[in-house]
């Protein structure tokens, strides 16, 4: 599934499971998609990179086989290189690395093409897209943190806005935006140059994630 190579020029949004319920984890994903949704963030942690632990590849699979939605599974862990092959496996859409995590960051992202998935970086609030120079090239998209990773609700950091610009005009990727996404900050994420937006606590904090993605969604295309 290419979805980042036919992402085009729209801009779209999905969830972030991290705030959603795990005991309903595909009936959640569902009513976000009513709301709209395209894509689905499967925030993997690791309690060593972050001090949060999350899922893994068994969770994965079984959300791939519940929804048409894809997946992209975002690795906040070490070590991720040893984690592609079960992720791809499972039939994530995409992988994101965390580049401070990987090794041999170049290496892992061949490993990521190769095993049939779209690949991505995350940049960390202090981490330059400068770093990305010599990778570029392998890459499908940007991740775009406005928040430290590992936890959901965190406050967004607005520096992250610029960092959104300069990820554009180095690059030309499509940029994923996550942390501290609101209808508040979608159009300015959006303004910059971000194209998918992902949620967690402002999708399933108000008790309403169909309503409340497509509110998200809405106010980050008003950004254009």
């Amino acid at each position: 599934m290419a979805f980042w190579r036919e992402l085009g020029e729209r801009v779209v949004g999905g969830p972030s499971i991290l705030s959603a319920d795990f005991a309903h984890l595909a009936k959640d994903v569902e009513r976000t998609k009513a709301g709209g949704a395209e894509v689905v963030h499967f925030d993997v942690m690791d309690n060593h990179f972050v001090p949060n632990l999350t899922v893994g590849p068994a969770v994965a699979a079984a959300l791939v086989r519940a929804t048409d939605l894809p997946v992209d599974a975002h690795l906040q862990v070490e070590r991720p290189e040893s984690l592609v092959p079960a992720f791809a496996e499972a039939g994530v859409a995409s992988i994101t690395l965390q580049p401070e995590t990987a090794l041999h960051l170049h290496r892992t992202l061949t490993l990521i093409k190769d095993s049939g998935c779209e690949a991505g970086v995350a940049l960390t609030p202090a981490t330059p897209p400068e770093s990305l120079r010599w990778v570029a090239h392998l890459l499908d998209y940007v991740l775009v943190m406005s928040v430290e990773p590992g936890f959901g609700g965190q406050r967004f950091i607005p520096e992250s806005v610029e960092k959104v610009r300069r990820v554009r005009e180095l690059y030309g990727l499509p940029v994923q935006a996550d942390g501290g996404i609101t209808p508040v900050t979608a159009p300015r994420m959006v303004r910059a140059g971000a194209q998918v937006l992902v949620a967690g606590s402002a999708v399933f904090d108000g008790g309403d994630p169909e309503r409340d993605m497509r509110k998200l969604i809405e106010a980050g295309r008003s950004g254009r």
